[in-house]
């Protein structure tokens, strides 16, 4: 079981524009069954966790709230609106460790995916329970924008290689 911040960025370093835009992302090729792929990330998730922006950002997307895991939602607002369906989604303030205990009960031997933002999987990194990363970077910069781990984090390569235009790249949290 692994905690892991499952991403895309910027070659700049940003994971959303300033107005949380991923226009520059969904207009670019990458291959279903390519290396670090999602179809096969995916596959091996139990729970997942987000932040309120990326929680309404997703809700927002027009499309259906796809995630059939148990999800939580990092929030200190009173109250989110739920997705249609059947949705397992516990919005919580409680902190990292707590939340992060919950989620290794609930994913049942499965990994963990920190979904985002940058700031959600920083604070993984700082609570020590982050164990990965996996970047597929786009071949564009945006100069500003939401950072992808806006935190020191020190990393080890493990994994590289190109998915359509995307360099993909999964790295271990150096402890």
């Amino acid at each position: 079981m692994k905690t892991q911040f499952f991403t895309a960025s910027s070659l700049d370093g940003f994971i959303a524009t300033d107005e949380d835009s991923l226009d520059w992302l969904i207009t670019r090729e990458h291959f279903p069954d390519g290396v670090l792929n999602y179809r096969d990330f995916i596959a091996d998730v139990g729970a997942i966790v987000m932040g309120s922006t990326t929680y309404e950002w997703v809700l927002n997307s027009g499309e259906p709230w796809d995630y059939t895991m148990p999800c939580w939602v990092l929030t200190s607002r009173e109250s989110l609106p739920l997705p249609a369906g059947d949705a397992n989604v516990t919005f919580s303030n409680a902190g990292i460790r707590q939340v992060h205990a919950d989620m290794v009960d609930a994913a049942q031997g499965r990994n963990i995916w920190v979904v985002g933002g940058g700031d959600v999987a920083g604070q993984f990194a700082d609570a020590g329970v982050l164990d990965e990363l996996i970047v597929s970077f786009a071949p564009v910069t945006l100069g500003s924008g939401k950072p992808l781990l806006p935190r020191h984090v020190e990393l080890r390569l493990e994994e590289c290689g190109q998915n359509g235009e995307f360099l993909c790249a999964r790295y271990s949290v150096v402890r």
